[in-house]
């Protein structure tokens, strides 16, 4: 959850930067700045203060995350709102995080995009700012709602998102073979990003008494982006449709 807005300011910075812009790349620079910032000021104001760790309560099962759930009602009548929260501060931490990473947001990117985004329109360059501003209210909810489920199942959801994610970006990019994707450091950024995504979900599912078992796994990070590149000759949409106009 600490690294979904980072995900997706880095979409959305690339999504509205437009090919001619130059800022994309400070705005990403300033997106990872921010972000990791606020995690550092989240993690020196949670119990115990002033240190870069946090001291939480273990996790035996998932209703541990909806203690809400089981507030007691005597004879059925009145419910009694005493549970707090068994997961401590695993649930609430997330939240502080949110609301430091938009205020530096707010403080830092319209200055910063103002001053070098002259490639794009007065009405373009704020775009993935606004797009921050709807993706921090639907994080918000979804941590709320489904936090423990999101607890167990988080590093599936990173593999099956990076996998379509990257897919998403090379198709819209129009990258082919290796020589489209070296003609842009940005495209290599990207690409790298995506392998630290998935590096982090398959160390995420590895089995700490089994690492030595596990980790050589992380040999198939680029196998992917090589699947894509070597395939990507065959699915081109206008081959299709020539092949298909010449009844093969």
């Amino acid at each position: 959850m600490a690294m979904l807005p980072l995900v997706l300011h880095w979409f959305f910075i690339e999504w509205y930067s437009g090919k001619k812009s130059s800022s994309a790349l400070f705005q990403h620079i300033t997106a990872l700045f921010e972000c990791s910032m606020a995690a550092i000021i989240t993690l020196l104001v949670s119990d115990p203060v002033g240190v870069l760790y946090i001291r939480s309560c273990r996790v035996l099962m998932l209703s541990d995350w909806y203690t809400m759930l089981y507030n007691p009602s005597p004879d059925y009548i009145t419910t009694v709102h005493c549970t707090h929260e068994a997961v401590y501060p695993l649930y609430t931490i997330v939240f502080i995080y949110y609301a430091f990473c938009l205020v530096l947001m707010m403080l830092l990117r319209p200055l910063l995009v103002k001053k070098i985004a002259c490639g794009l329109g007065k009405s373009d360059r704020f775009k993935s700012i606004y797009a921050a501003l709807y993706f921090f209210p639907i994080l918000t909810v979804l941590q709320a709602v489904g936090g423990g489920l999101l607890y167990y199942a988080f590093p599936y959801i990173i593999l099956v998102l990076s996998l379509v994610t990257l897919a998403v970006y090379m198709s819209a990019s129009e990258i082919e073979n290796c020589c489209d994707l070296l003609v842009r450091k940005k495209r290599l950024i990207v690409l790298f990003s995506h392998w630290l995504l998935h590096a982090y979900g398959i160390i995420s599912i590895s089995r700490v008494d089994k690492l030595e078992q596990d980790l050589p796994l992380l040999a198939l990070v680029p196998t992917p982006a090589l699947f894509y590149l070597f395939t990507a000759k065959f699915t081109e949409p206008s081959r299709i449709l020539s092949e298909g106009a010449n009844g093969h």
